[in-house]
């Protein structure tokens, strides 16, 4: 399943995944877990403003919900205390500063790198099938998707560090834990100059509040950070927005920059 290419998943995966789950009972899978399927808002940073599509002599305009993204959902069940930012150790600090100052020139999210985990936010697809669950994303870098085993496998020996990491999941109680590790060294974990070492691990947490997805991350990297940093939790509300592909990114930007400190500048 791992191999599978990402055509064959999405027009397999995504049908059985409306299909068969669907007419379980509601709020729960055939294994007795929470019911994850399904279609979910963005929480990862779009255009600032309304989308403006013309097709066929037809403009329509689409609002997209980024809420999930800033907004912390507080005085939920299950969530971890949460801290704004992470604590790196005192002689890395002015490392992360330096890279936070010249974001647009160091940060590779600026000329379409891909923007890693958990920067890239909550899956806006996911498919739960009882060995594993596969997370499906909408990025301007590309299309992503994650498959992440359920069944008690082990990271694997053999895997070359990539942007997206090395997940396995488990389940405690009715939360799903994802936890990832191996991740490309040029990688962010987030924002302001975020970078990690090669011991970085994040744990995921994914759990169901009614019919909303609750999600938190925490960024482990003991070689880095005085502590692990976990970030607020969001509350992902249910989407009637199909997914569609992304246009092939091409960096067009870095000529045009005024300075070398943020993309807000785009």
């Amino acid at each position: 399943m791992r191999y599978l290419n990402l055509s064959l998943l999405v027009g397999g995966m995504l049908l059985w995944g409306d299909g068969a789950f669907a007419q379980q009972k509601a709020g729960r899978t055939a294994d007795g877990h929470p019911d994850l399927n399904g279609t979910w808002t963005y929480a990862i940073d779009m255009a600032p403003s309304a989308l403006k599509k013309t097709e066929n002599g037809k403009t329509s305009v689409v609002v997209i919900d980024q809420s999930a993204r800033h907004k912390p959902a507080d005085n939920m069940p299950g969530t971890l205390a949460w801290t704004k930012a992470p604590v790196y150790k005192p002689e890395f600090r002015e490392k992360v500063k330096y890279l936070a100052d010249h974001e647009s020139k160091e940060d590779n999210v600026f000329f379409c790198g891909k923007p890693g985990v958990p920067r890239i936010g909550s899956p806006r697809r996911i498919v739960q099938t009882p060995s594993e669950v596969i997370f499906f994303y909408e990025d301007i870098s590309g299309d992503p998707y994650r498959i992440i085993p359920t069944d008690g496998r082990k990271h694997r020996a053999d895997a070359n560090p990539t942007y997206y990491g090395d997940g396995v999941g488990h389940w405690e109680g009715d939360t799903l834990v994802v936890e990832t590790t191996n991740f490309a060294d040029e990688m962010w974990f987030g924002e302001e100059g975020y970078f990690h070492s090669d011991a970085m691990r994040v744990i995921e947490r994914l759990s169901r509040q009614g019919p909303n997805l609750l999600y938190q991350a925490t960024v482990d990297d003991p070689k880095v950070l005085m502590e692990p940093w976990t970030n607020f939790p969001r509350l992902i509300r249910p989407s009637t927005t199909p997914l569609e592909e992304s246009p092939v990114c091409k960096e067009d930007d870095a000529h045009r920059l005024l300075n070398l400190d943020h993309h807000g500048q785009r």
